[in-house]
């Protein structure tokens, strides 16, 4: 099948990741840069939807994920995504058997384009409301596809609630890859056992990120310390991410049915958080030694 066919591409692609030995720092950076964001046919591709536990489910594309949290009195709807491809973001919901314009709250994991230019479309689909983060509102309001004005309807703090019928998300601040960043918890239900979920936002170093003698951002580094901070204070069962690369979606997917759960993974958290702090502290040094040499 399709999928099947891109998931062996993005193993590929992980493993050529994972020859660290063989690369440079900027090729490292690179390959992570890939592996998760795929190519612009990916992000927009509808990829089955389905359910992950409890009342969590995946409404995302090939490459960008969404999820939709369902509850008796609305649904909560995190990363809208492109603009351009909430048409397949619809069909995914419908799929499952909900009514897209049932969503009454829509999250984000990051002000970028990919995660959150269909804010304003699809609060117009439904009418849900839009909450942010604090620190990203400034780049979401410079996000407007068509001339829209991205909508905020309540501004996050870290540690803020969100609940909806009886299921309660946390939004946690991850700072770094924006300054807003948002990582969020909550808890499913499962067999009559309780699992933990961490989405997280993204502590992604891409290629041109600046770390030191960052003009626009100077405490960018500290922000990113902070991030992976957080990251290690939580201890999920099931951890999810705004990609899907980033917790081995396709992998899992192709397990579904199977007992346990192939979601509920938490060493797959580690898996993924070790080496992109460890790739972070090494474009850091990269930089730093790069600057000292420079003030000579």
């Amino acid at each position: 099948m399709l999928w099947r066919r891109i998931a062996l591409g993005m193993v590929l692609t992980v493993l050529a990741a994972s020859d660290l030995a063989a690369q440079t720092i900027l090729e490292r950076q690179e390959a992570m840069f890939r592996r998760n964001v795929g190519t612009r046919e990916q992000q927009r591709a509808q990829f089955p939807p389905h359910r992950i536990a409890g009342n969590l489910y995946y409404v995302g594309s090939q490459s960008l994920s969404s999820f939709l949290v369902a509850t008796p009195e609305g649904h909560i709807l995190i990363n809208t995504n492109w603009e351009d491809a909430v048409p397949n973001l619809r069909k995914s919901v419908e799929d499952l058997g909900f009514d897209f314009e049932d969503i009454e709250i829509i999250l984000g994991s990051h002000a970028h384009g990919d995660h959150m230019q269909g804010d304003a479309l699809v609060k117009d689909l439904t009418g849900g409301q839009v909450m942010a983060m604090a620190q990203d509102v400034p780049l979401l309001e410079r996000m407007t596809p068509g001339d829209k004005p991205h909508p905020i309807d309540r501004v996050l703090q870290d540690g803020d609630e969100v609940t909806l019928g009886g299921t309660t998300l946390v939004a946690r601040l991850t700072p770094g890859h924006t300054p807003g960043c948002t990582t969020w918890t909550m808890t499913v239900e499962e067999g009559g056992e309780s699992y933990e979920v961490v989405i997280i936002g993204s502590m992604g170093s891409n290629p041109g990120f600046q770390f030191v003698n960052n003009p626009t951002n100077p405490t960018i580094a500290d922000q990113y310390k902070q991030g992976f901070a957080v990251l290690r204070s939580l201890s999920p069962d099931i951890p999810l991410a705004s990609h899907p690369a980033m917790y081995n979606m396709y992998e899992k997917y192709e397990r579904l049915g199977e007992t346990p759960n192939p979601f509920i993974d938490p060493v797959g958290y580690w898996a993924e958080i070790d080496p992109v702090e460890e790739l972070f502290l090494a474009v850091l040094a990269e930089q730093e030694r790069e600057a000292a040499a420079a003030g000579r």
